[in-house]
C-alpha cells in the first residue's frame, strides 16, 4: 500500500510540474510572439488575419507549427523548405525554444480549428 501512495504522489508531482512548465512555456510564447511583431500579419487574437491568404494560427496544432515556422526558418531550398519573403527573416532569428514556445502559446489560444470525428 505504501508503495502506491509514494507512487500516486510522484505522478501527481510529475503532473503539476508538467503542467508548470507548459505555463512557463505558454508565457514565454507570448513573449516571442510580441517581439516578433506575428499580430502585425496574422491579427491580434491570431484568427483574424489582416489578408485572408494568411493563416490562423490560434489553435492550430503545436507540431503544425513547428514544422512551419522551422521550415521558414531553413528558407528557399532544400528538403521540407519553405519560402516566404516576410516570414524566413522573422523565423532566421528564433531558436528552437523559441519556435516551441510560439507553438505552445498559440495551440494554448481558442480558435477556429474544427477537428471532425
Amino acid at each position: 500500500m505504501k508503495k502506491i501512495n509514494v507512487l500516486m504522489l510522484a505522478l501527481l508531482a510529475a503532473g503539476w510540474s508538467l503542467n508548470a512548465l507548459a505555463e512557463s512555456q505558454i508565457e514565454a510564447g507570448k513573449v516571442a510572439v510580441a517581439k516578433a511583431n506575428c499580430a502585425a500579419c496574422h491579427g491580434a487574437d491570431f484568427h483574424s488575419p489582416v489578408d485572408p491568404a494568411y493563416p490562423k494560427l490560434a489553435g492550430q496544432h503545436k507540431d503544425y507549427l513547428a514544422h512551419a515556422l522551422t521550415a521558414y526558418r531553413r528558407g528557399k531550398g532544400g528538403p521540407n523548405s519553405r519560402s516566404n519573403p516576410i516570414m524566413e527573416p522573422i523565423a532566421k532569428n528564433l531558436s528552437d525554444q523559441d519556435i516551441s514556445n510560439i507553438a505552445a502559446y498559440l495551440h494554448s489560444l481558442p480558435g477556429p480549428l474544427v477537428l471532425r470525428k
